[in-house]
C-alpha cells in the first residue's frame, strides 16, 4: 500500500483517479481549494488538504510522507487564463514549481511525480497528428504556462533528480464534468442540453475536428506513467489517434438520447483551433499503452451516469 498526493484530486479527472487509487488499495491524500472541485464526487476515505498549490507551507507539509505525487491542480480555463494573466499563472506555471520544489527538497528524498501538462501546447500546428517531439506554438497563457511547466520538469529531474511524467491531454470527456462549468467540454454540454431538450449550437459550420479520449482511458495514462517517471522528465500525449468532427459528435449524441433537440449554426470563436489530432505512438512505447474506448461507447456510459444521478 502506497501513499499518493493527488493535487485537484477532487476536480473531474482527478476524482477519477482517486477513485481508481483508493480501489487499488493505496491511501491518498488530497490537496484541492475547492474553486472547481466538489468533496461529494469522491466516496472513499482521503486525507483531504483544502487549500492552493500555490501555498507552500502547505505542499511541502502535503509531501512529506508520500510516496508519489499526481499535479492536476490547475485553473484549467483558456479563456480565463487570457483576462486573468497574472493570477492564473500564478496557479498553472507557478503551482507547478512549488509542488516539484517541496519533492525536491522533502526529508527523505524526492519521489516521482506525474503532472498535467496541455495539448494547448501544440497551438494551431497544421501538420498532423501532432507529435511530442513536433513543434509547440501555445495560442493562449494557458498554453504557454503548460509548456513552462515541462521545462520547470527538465530542471526539477536535471537539477534536482525528481523523476517526472508529463501529459498532454487532448479532449477528455466522461462522468463528474459539469456543463454549467466554463471549464467543461463540448461533450458534456452537448449531452446536457440534449437530455434536457435544449437547441445544441455550434460554433461555426462544425467540421472541426477533435481527438476525444473517455477518462477511464485518462486515469491509465496517469497511473501508468508513475512508474515511468524519470529524471529525464518524459512528456506524452493522452490521445486516441482518431478524430469526430463537431457536428458528428452532435449527431451522435441526439441520436443515442433520442432527444428532439435541433442543431443550429453560431459565428465561429476566434481563434478556434480547425483540427487537433494526436499520436499515440510515444506514449504506446513508453507506458505500453492506448486509448480504448470507442466514441460512442464512452458516450454512452456518459449518459448512462448522467441518467443515475439526475
Amino acid at each position: 500500500m502506497s501513499l499518493y498526493l493527488v493535487t485537484g484530486g477532487l476536480g473531474f479527472i482527478g476524482s477519477h483517479l482517486v477513485d481508481s487509487l483508493l480501489a487499488a488499495g493505496h491511501r491518498v491524500r488530497v490537496v484541492d481549494d475547492l474553486s472547481t472541485g466538489r468533496r461529494d464526487r469522491v466516496a472513499g476515505p482521503i486525507d483531504l488538504l483544502i487549500g492552493s498549490v500555490t501555498d507552500a507551507p502547505l505542499i511541502n507539509a502535503a509531501v512529506a510522507d508520500i510516496d508519489g505525487c499526481f499535479h492536476l491542480a490547475a485553473v484549467a480555463s483558456v479563456a480565463r487564463s487570457n483576462e486573468e494573466w497574472r493570477e492564473t499563472s500564478a496557479v498553472n506555471l507557478g503551482g507547478t514549481v512549488t509542488v516539484f520544489e517541496a519533492v525536491a527538497r522533502r526529508q527523505g528524498g524526492p519521489v516521482p511525480v506525474v503532472y498535467m501538462s496541455s495539448a494547448a501546447v501544440y497551438g494551431d500546428i497544421e501538420a498532423l497528428p501532432l507529435s511530442e517531439s513536433g513543434p509547440t506554438r501555445p495560442l493562449t497563457a494557458y498554453g504557454a504556462d503548460k509548456l513552462a511547466c515541462e521545462l520547470h520538469a527538465h530542471v526539477a529531474g536535471t537539477v534536482h533528480r525528481v523523476p517526472t511524467f508529463g501529459l498532454r491531454p487532448f479532449n477528455v470527456y466522461g462522468p463528474r464534468q459539469d456543463p454549467q462549468s466554463p471549464y467543461s467540454g463540448v461533450i458534456s454540454i452537448f449531452a446536457d442540453r440534449a437530455r434536457r431538450g435544449l437547441d445544441i449550437a455550434i460554433h461555426g459550420d462544425g467540421h472541426q475536428n477533435r481527438d476525444f479520449v473517455y477518462v477511464a482511458d485518462a486515469i491509465r495514462f496517469l497511473s501508468s506513467a508513475m512508474q515511468a517517471a524519470g529524471v529525464s522528465a518524459p512528456v506524452a500525449n493522452i490521445c486516441t489517434g482518431r478524430t469526430s468532427r463537431i457536428r458528428e459528435l452532435a449527431e451522435i449524441i441526439l441520436r443515442l438520447t433520442g432527444s428532439p433537440s435541433t442543431i443550429h449554426h453560431t459565428s465561429p470563436r476566434t481563434g478556434d483551433i480547425p483540427r487537433s489530432q494526436g499520436s499515440p505512438a510515444l506514449a504506446l512505447q513508453l507506458l505500453g499503452i492506448r486509448a480504448e474506448t470507442a466514441l460512442e461507447d464512452g458516450l454512452l456510459r456518459l449518459l448512462q451516469d448522467a441518467g443515475e444521478n439526475i
